[in-house]
């Protein structure tokens, strides 16, 4: 089994313990926030003649390979864009552990890949409007029967490191303890189809996702996993961009308006995602505040 740091399992029954354990892995993933870098913005893209764009290729229906084929939302939006832009879109496939820092230190101009908004990210990153939702739900196997959050109590979960399902933990924590439960062990890995596999294979008890490649796993395999309660509140998915590049979101705001007034992004949506998001937010997200309003988060 391929874990990120192996074998990585993290025992984190405590607040105190827990958030120890995030802050150490946000700091891998948000290294920017010590060492910034200058993103490209704009004028400048527009002077070289093409846009940098950092993507993945492991988290369907996001961005995944296929036959060999680049396939996914993202995928069919970075087509999309290419025809919408006037300049050359380069695109380079990373793993995501890595992805976002290599964004924040200029190494390329933007994420174009499933990224949930998060506090911290925030604090590095504008993001363009949402296109999906991002509320996070427990899967599960299909015979295990963990129906409410009280189900999950001391239970060994897996989540991917360095997403943004390791800074909301504190909800499902405070979720447990309301009841007198307890966060159980919780495993890193380098990526989704890693933890699933030992999800199927009784080596873990839940793996933490987000509403849109949970709905699209249950569904394909629904005798091995099921889609079991949320465990966080809202939240949205969109594309990272460095807050050094206030232009390059207005660009990319106008290029999103433009899917959602042809009809394309609704299509799009409903292709991989199942449905259309009609009351997404339509503005770019920029603060944290920003991100708690609209999401109904308590500060």
């Amino acid at each position: 089994m391929k874990q990120f740091g192996h074998p990585l399992p993290v025992a984190t029954p405590a607040l105190t313990s827990l958030k120890r354990w995030i802050a150490a892995a946000l700091a891998g993933s948000l290294m920017s926030a010590a060492l910034p870098g200058v993103a490209a913005d704009l004028d400048e893209i527009e002077s070289r003649g093409s846009l940098k764009v950092a993507t993945e290729d492991n988290y369907a229906p996001f961005n995944f390979i296929e036959n060999g084929d680049a396939k996914g939302f993202n995928a069919d939006v970075l087509e999309e864009l290419r025809d919408y832009a006037e300049f050359d879109i380069d695109q380079e496939i990373l793993p995501w552990t890595g992805l976002l820092a290599a964004v924040s230190t200029g190494q390329y101009d933007m994420a174009l890949t499933g990224a949930s908004v998060t506090d911290e990210r925030l604090r590095v990153f504008d993001y363009t409007p949402p296109y999906a939702s991002a509320q996070h739900f427990a899967i599960t196997r299909a015979d295990a029967g963990f129906d409410s959050v009280d189900d999950l109590s001391g239970k060994k979960l897996g989540v991917q490191a360095g997403s943004a399902l390791l800074s909301r933990l504190p909800e499902l924590e405070a979720m447990l303890t309301e009841d007198g439960g307890e966060l159980g062990e919780v495993v890193q890995y380098e990526s989704y189809p890693e933890a699933f596999a030992d999800l199927a294979n009784g080596r873990l008890d839940y793996v933490i996702d987000s509403a849109v490649p949970a709905n699209t796993l249950v569904a394909s395999k629904p005798d091995v996993f099921a889609k079991g309660p949320a465990v966080s509140g809202a939240g949205y998915v969109s594309w990272p961009v460095p807050k050094s590049s206030p232009e390059l979101l207005t660009y990319m705001t106008e290029f999103l308006a433009h899917l959602r007034d042809s009809g394309r992004l609704a299509e799009l949506q409903e292709e991989w995602f199942g449905e259309s998001f009609p009351d997404l937010p339509t503005e770019p997200l920029k603060s944290v505040e920003q991100f708690h309003e609209l999401a109904g988060l308590s500060d």
